[in-house]
């Protein structure tokens, strides 16, 4: 499976139910600037008075259930498996988004040198998954990663900085990325002010 992110390629079931894995190759893939995830207005002030702090690796299996949403996953048994395999050994790293001890969204994703691909986030609670993604973003940049990739590209990635590349741009980079000695668990997540001060970019 490391392999397959190496190369540009990643694995995705057709159902929950389906117990094999296609592995795709876009035309297009969507990446999001490392450390420049638009933040609006709004969402800063959400995000200013909700209190919510973040996590790393707190809790693996809880962000990869709560992906997997019934009736609409691609996350079937199999790939949960090797998720977790790739957790046990330090290269699938979860975000946790909490308030108090509950958690109220996250993102999970894979780590190979610099570069970070993203496999999947959701939200407990309005603005969970929206919060993951600007924490993570920022601790990436932190840490040295310089690919965040989130394989295709969609609106709502768009709203807050998402790109569409060509494939062989995506290619370039990542050869360049996983390259990097980075490390996801070098440095302490970023306080929750800095990422919601005005100097952060906004849409």
């Amino acid at each position: 499976m490391l392999w397959g992110y190496a190369n540009g390629i990643f694995p995705m079931a057709a159902a929950a139910e389906d117990p094999e894995l296609h592995w795709f190759d876009p035309v297009e893939r969507g990446i999001m600037p490392v450390g420049g995830v638009h933040v609006s207005r709004s969402m800063r002030r959400h995000l200013r008075q909700s209190g919510w702090h973040a996590t790393l690796n707190c809790d693996f299996m809880a962000v990869v259930q709560g992906c997997a949403r019934p009736g609409d996953t691609w996350i079937n048994a199999p790939l949960t498996a090797l998720y977790l395999e790739l957790h046990a050994i330090g290269h699938a790293h979860s975000m946790e988004i909490r308030d108090g001890d509950r958690i109220v969204g996250g993102i999970f994703g894979l780590s190979l040198g610099g570069a970070f691909f993203g496999e999947s986030m959701f939200s407990a609670r309005r603005n969970g998954s929206k919060a993951a993604l600007i924490w993570l973003s920022a601790h990436l940049a932190g840490c040295g990663f310089t690919l965040f990739d989130t394989q295709y590209p969609t609106e709502h990635l768009a709203s807050m900085g998402g790109q569409t590349i060509p494939r062989a741009d995506y290619l370039r980079r990542l050869s360049r990325a996983i390259r990097q000695d980075v490390d996801i668990r070098s440095r302490p997540l970023p306080e929750a002010q800095a990422l919601w001060q005005p100097s952060t970019q906004t849409s």
